[in-house]
């Protein structure tokens, strides 16, 4: 399976072959990303016009090297899966119709696949079988939102953000203190040894299911617009203390470390309930933000803690990449699920 993603700012493409072992039936046999934070850094975040623009640029290099790097040529390509959605509109077009043509010439099957269930299957193809039904939380800068996973390519939306995403909020706090772009790796490499409950930060507390017990479903919804605005706040507040705009280094990185253990914590504290809530027999962690070092930390220990498996996949696999597409190109396949020759992106697709 040759999958290709083009849902943002990375322009990915990845080979992922079935082999015959019923508890890693995947294997990985080349994944290729062409990132695009240096165009988009100096504008603090992505810009939908340059972003499609250097996927068009970018696409035919990296597919080839991706085939290069599996030893394959395009005749042994048996499919191929496309990234249909969420995404910025231009950006999905680029992949879509790059994907449709090739399956076209090449008389080979093609799959339509949802991003976010491209994530959720990352952990699958990085740790075979896991154990379900699963609870998974999708965290990225675009996306907070938390599945049920019955069984294998079987989703359940039980919760999402109501306003910014993780992700998101991490790229507005870190402008706010002056770090750059992308936020979340900075503000995770500045929280490391640091303080980490220097400033007492509200967390969202949105009704709890006991509160609910009657109803049969329960969402598990996240919210961190007010996070954002109390961290303005308390920045405001200290920038008039002190008598200046710039805050000394050591503070910023408490502030930055009391920012994440706040996230952090509500993140691990709705995935856990929500996996209580459901029985679940495992808890994953997929999207760039699972990338972060205190939140795969404080999930493992919560698992031990819970006697609950805790799946995360590898940095690699955790930023939007094509492995997962293909990966869940080939979870599709198998259903019989096949793209119609008038295959369009769809920007708000829902899973």
């Amino acid at each position: 399976m040759l999958g290709i993603e083009t849902s943002c700012d990375e322009t990915a493409a990845a080979v992922v072959e079935t082999v015959d072992d019923d508890e890693r039936p995947w294997r990985l046999r080349s994944s290729v990303v062409a990132s695009q934070v240096e165009i988009h850094r100096e504008w603090g975040g992505v810009v939908p016009e340059l972003a499609s623009r250097q996927h068009v640029r970018d696409i035919c290099g990296v597919v080839e090297r991706a085939l290069d790097e599996a030893h394959i040529a395009w005749p042994q390509v048996d499919a191929m899966a496309v990234t249909q959605g969420p995404g910025l509109i231009g950006s999905l077009l680029v992949g879509v119709s790059f994907a449709k043509v090739s399956a076209w010439a090449l008389q080979k099957p093609l799959v339509a696949v949802n991003h976010l269930a491209g994530h959720i299957e990352s952990l699958w193809l990085e740790h075979g079988r896991i154990p379900t039904p699963s609870v998974v939380l999708v965290v990225s800068g675009g996306h907070t939102s938390l599945y049920v996973v019955p069984a294998e390519g079987e989703y359940r939306a039980i919760g999402r953000t109501r306003d910014d995403a993780a992700g998101e909020a991490y790229d507005k706090v870190a402008k706010l203190l002056g770090l750059g772009y992308p936020g979340g790796p900075i503000i995770d490499r500045l929280a490391r040894d640091t303080n980490q409950t220097a400033v007492r930060f509200p967390s969202t507390r949105l009704t709890h299911p006991d509160r609910n017990a009657p109803r049969r479903e329960y969402r598990f919804d996240f919210s961190f617009s007010g996070l954002k605005t109390a961290v303005l706040r308390h920045v405001r507040q200290r920038q008039k203390e002190l008598g200046t705009g710039q805050l000394p280094p050591a503070e910023i990185s408490e502030i930055a470390a009391s920012f994440q253990a706040t996230v952090v914590d509500t993140l691990v504290e709705r995935a856990f309930a929500a996996a209580k809530w459901h029985n679940a027999r495992s808890v994953g962690f997929a999207g760039g933000v699972s990338a972060n070092s205190r939140l795969r930390s404080v999930a493992a220990a919560r698992g031990r803690a819970a006697e609950l498996a805790v799946f995360f996949p590898s940095p690699h696999l955790s930023t939007d990449n094509a492995a997962m597409i293909a990966a869940a190109g080939l979870r599709q396949l198998a259903a019989g699920r096949l793209a119609p020759p008038d295959l369009n992106a769809e920007a708000a697709l829902a899973l």
